[in-house]
């Protein structure tokens, strides 16, 4: 059921950050309407809302808005890769020890929108799954033993509301209407490339205001961390492959978080069967054991590692300490969780999904976009924030690899000079 997009193209745009990159940034072109709400959604469970059925779908759904995709309007300006080290050492470390992790709710500074974190005690699992159980693929094969580190997760997958602070631009929009001068964190969180407009509204109709963000590529997930690590002083990042199944279990060894009965899966998860074909606003389900909401369904999302078809086999010692399989190619790279468009199946705490071709078909352009997913109206991700933060050559590890490095390259070279 699962219908997917990749990346569409961008401008080059640049961004500098304690972890990564300094670019020069690009200008965007205009928007395709109204930027939106900024107020945050809800993340707690609220009451349940009045649905429409499928058939009252807005019109702006995909066919509607086939092109959806930005249009590029200037050429970019280069870019100048550093990595400066000093800036890492300045985010907040409040915490010092997994005893002081506690649940936290963080404002994002400059706007009405905050989010809140759960803490994951580090620990052991068994990561992949058995053969006899029911809707196993054989890309989970063969279990084995991981070990991680303690980190926060969020509560909910990251909203529109908080996306489009960064991806819309509204941040900066902002300081500029009210006159607001910009903080020594904002000037850091300016310097972050931030993506074009979108032609096309994004949601396709199906919510925007405490709904969750869809539709763009593992690289603007990426770029977003870092925007957000420089707005809070907290260090945040996607979460690994390892990281998302072992938090998505709690503690478990089901098919599922709460345990291996298809039915009661309606009671945790928009899926195929109940979602009336298109997402909704997060933590109205019930959550896993830590607290977590949409770990299954509602939308999948994105992790860091490349998949490889042949499972788990590479991981041959006893136990794995914090497992990352790097990614070097454009497509097949890890979604998890399954989404409002899959079946039962692809929602369990091990089934995997991957990107594919399929996920940008509807882009045009020369070069694709690097930042949007037309066709990916089911992908999003939420954030990671590990207890301690990773010195400069470590956080290497979870920057843009260098595939994604080069698309940038490249990108910026085909418009070169264009209007």
């Amino acid at each position: 059921m699962l219908r997917v997009t990749r990346d569409q193209s961008v401008w080059q745009v640049s961004w500098a950050w304690a972890l990564g990159l300094v670019m020069a940034v690009l200008p965007g072109c205009e928007p395709a309407g109204p930027a939106g709400p900024t107020t945050p959604g809800p993340y707690s469970k609220p009451a349940e809302e009045t649905r429409k059925p499928a058939a009252d779908k807005p019109a702006a759904s995909k066919a509607a808005a086939k092109p959806a995709m930005e249009k590029a309007s200037t050429a970019a300006k280069g870019y100048v890769e550093a990595t400066p080290t000093a800036m890492l050492a300045d985010l907040k470390a409040d915490e010092k020890t997994a005893d002081d992790m506690k649940p936290y709710t963080e404002p994002i500074p400059g706007s009405d929108v905050k989010f809140d974190m759960a803490p994951i005690p580090g620990g052991k699992f068994t990561m992949g799954s058995p053969k006899e159980e029911k809707g196993h693929n054989d890309d989970e094969w063969h279990p084995h033993e991981v070990s991680i580190s303690p980190f926060w997760m969020g509560k909910c997958e990251v909203t529109w509301d908080e996306y489009e602070l960064w991806g819309m631009g509204l941040d900066t929009q902002r300081r500029k209407v009210k006159n607001v001068a910009a903080t020594e964190q904002d000037k850091a969180a300016d310097a972050v490339a931030k993506p074009t407009r979108p032609y096309a509204d994004m949601t396709f109709g199906m919510g925007k205001e405490g709904y969750p963000a869809v539709c763009m590529t593992q690289l603007a997930a990426k770029i977003y961390c870092k925007w957000l690590s420089a707005k809070t002083g907290h260090y945040y990042r996607l979460p690994t492959e390892a990281e998302w199944e072992y938090a998505c279990r709690a503690g478990t060894k089901t098919a599922y978080s709460f345990g291996d009965d298809r039915k009661q899966l309606g009671d945790y998860a928009w899926f195929f069967d109940n979602s009336k074909e298109k997402y909704h606003k997060v933590g109205t389900k019930k959550p896993n054991p830590w607290g977590l909401y949409d770990m299954h369904g509602n939308v999948a999302e994105w992790t860091l590692d490349q998949y490889t078809a042949d499972g788990y086999r590479r991981f041959t010692s006893k136990t794995t300490d914090n497992p990352l399989v790097p990614a070097t190619t454009e497509y097949d790279r890890v979604v998890r969780g399954g989404s409002w468009d899959d079946d039962a199946q692809k929602l369990r705490s091990a089934a995997r999904q991957h990107s594919n071709k399929d996920w940008k078909m509807q882009d045009p352009q020369i070069p694709q976009s690097i930042w949007y997913l037309t066709d990916a109206d089911f992908v999003g991700f939420r954030l990671v924030r590990p207890l301690r933060t990773p010195p400069a050559d470590e956080a290497k590890r979870y920057d843009l690899d260098a595939e994604q490095l080069q698309e940038l390259k490249d990108y910026k070279e085909a418009h070169a000079g264009k209007e």
